[in-house]
């Protein structure tokens, strides 16, 4: 008896350290893993004699002893032995019994047949594998919308496997940033966008195209805007050559541009960095939507902007060398201008503004009640900007106006150098 009660306390022992490591290493916690093993003695109960309706499992969770009762009644002569006890073997459990009591009768799980045994051995098994995939669905949707580090394992095809510990997440050729050259064991940032849970498993889409990727990267780089001194507003971008970006400040005491910026553009280098060379143009957000798009244009300078609020459309005039420069190579500052403003822009010089209606400031007061010198409500001087008023050009994602730049356009603010502004195409 004494070498069966050391065979016990070993088991039990071995139980609780596999539970704790199960705990440990998966997320598992010890309760559901005791639950588990009680739906396996149950199985295996039912594999073995047939039924387990009338049987219960308790499981010391101090010690990690178990032991399965069967539930019985006191008859004369049992016809079922698997829910019926004869008096006279219920009377060595317990004296005194009666006819028509119910005994709890100690079941000895080394009496289970071998299939039984074996099936309970398999839903201990799946329920870890259920436990672990429901831990690491858990996990990865509480960091949906945020950036994780990975290290890329694999290719299928041309899309990317990316390892991320406790789970693998899927990098398809669209999210990949173009002409980027993932190398098999190079950590990268990826943002999770989606995470589903199927049959086979978890599925983690990420992407390295998607604007908030450089929102959440700024996001762990600038401290301002953490504590929310600092707020991006709007991120326009094309992976892989170019973003815009708004920023605004809630503190008068914090330039919103300059904390972005960082230290000899220590903060956006990092950025820039990550994102294999990206160029990123950092502005200042305004809610005078003219003011605005005249931020969102640069590096070009701009003459006026008539901007129509109600009809999201703005009309621009720059000066004649600073068109190329406002319209970018293939269409791209204007276009991103656009999706970060929201507004569909129209770009024209001064000379070409001077022919097109809609484009002069004259068409937009009335000339009986204008003097030289004076301006009324709805009428505007040179660098002044107001709702209400807008304009023709429209730049909208994947549209290209004629007229390209060749020399590279840069930030505003002194992280990139200025670019050639030469010459119209």
């Amino acid at each position: 008896m004494a070498k069966k009660e050391v065979q016990k306390e070993d088991s039990g022992k071995e139980l609780l350290l596999a539970l704790e490591i199960l705990e440990k290493e998966k997320d598992i916690s010890k309760e559901t893993m005791f639950e588990a093993i009680e739906t396996s003695l149950l199985t295996a109960c039912k594999q073995h004699y047939g039924k387990s309706d009338n049987m219960r499992v308790e499981i010391d969770r101090e010690t990690g002893h178990f032991r399965v009762f069967a539930q019985k009644t006191v008859v004369m002569k049992p016809e079922d032995e698997v829910s019926q006890i004869a008096k006279e073997e219920a009377k060595k459990i317990m004296p005194g019994v009666k006819v028509g009591d119910v005994l709890d009768v100690e079941v000895e799980s080394k009496d289970f047949g071998r299939i039984a045994t074996t099936n309970a051995k398999n839903v201990i098994l799946q329920k870890i594998r259920e436990e672990e995939r429901s831990v690491v669905v858990k996990t990865f949707r509480d960091k949906e919308r945020s950036v994780v580090t990975g290290v890329v394992q694999r290719y299928v095809g041309r899309n990317v496997c990316i390892d991320l510990g406790k789970a693998d997440a899927f990098l398809p050729e669209s999210e990949q940033i173009p002409r980027e050259n993932l190398r098999i064991n190079d950590r990268v940032k990826v943002y999770v966008v989606e995470v589903k849970d199927n049959n086979r498993g978890p599925r983690i889409s990420v992407s390295r195209t998607h604007p908030f990727l450089v929102k959440c990267l700024f996001e762990s780089e600038v401290s301002e805007i953490r504590d929310g001194s600092v707020e991006i507003k709007s991120i326009a971008r094309e992976a892989g050559s170019r973003t815009k970006m708004a920023v605004w400040s809630n503190n008068p005491d914090v330039d919103p541009v300059g904390a972005c910026v960082g230290m000899n553009g220590t903060r956006v280098n990092a950025v820039v960095d990550e994102l294999r060379g990206e160029k990123i143009d950092i502005i200042c957000w305004d809610d005078n939507p003219g003011i605005l798009i005249e931020n969102a244009l640069s590096p070009a300078k701009v003459v006026f902007v008539i901007a129509d609020s109600d009809e999201k459309s703005a009309k621009v005039v720059v000066p004649d060398d600073q068109l190329s420069l406002a319209i970018g190579k293939e269409g791209q500052n204007a276009r991103l201008a656009a999706k970060l403003t929201g507004f569909k822009i129209d770009i024209k010089s001064e000379t070409q503004a001077k022919d097109t209606p809609g484009f002069r400031l004259e068409d937009y007061y009335d000339e009986d009640e204008y003097e030289e010198g004076e301006y009324e409500e709805g009428e505007y001087e040179e660098g002044e900007y107001a709702e209400g008023e807008y304009a023709e050009g429209e730049y909208e994602e994947g549209e290209y106006v004629e007229g390209e730049y060749d020399g590279e356009e840069t930030a505003e603010d002194g992280y990139e150098e200025e670019a050639a502004e030469e010459g119209e195409e």
